[in-house]
């Protein structure tokens, strides 16, 4: 999942509608924290299958009590680039680590 698929998303899910400044400001939030995953003193390893098929690495936004979004990818720590595979969802996670 991208930056702009979480946005639309975030402005059509039927579960829980909200304002468009409310997902813009949202949507910021998770860009800015990808942006600044090269500044990270630690790079937690990919627990889950199904992190793991997309990256090393992993950093868990938790964005509120019922959500944690899952940005996953893979770090060059000699250059330190990060190079961002994924972006998931506690909800997609867990549906996923059921399943398998």
């Amino acid at each position: 999942m991208d930056l702009a698929n979480i946005f639309d998303g975030l402005l059509t899910w039927m579960k829980h509608l909200i304002e468009y400044n409310h997902a813009v400001l949202y949507h910021n939030d998770i860009r800015d924290i990808c942006e600044s995953l090269d500044q990270t003193p630690f790079h937690f390893e990919s627990k889950y299958r199904i992190h793991r098929q997309f990256g090393k690495k992993i950093f868990p936004y938790r964005r509120n009590r019922n959500t944690t979004w899952y940005i996953i990818y893979d770090y060059d720590k000699k250059n330190n680039i990060v190079y961002i595979q994924h972006i998931m969802p506690n909800h997609t996670t867990a549906t996923n680590e059921e399943n398998n």
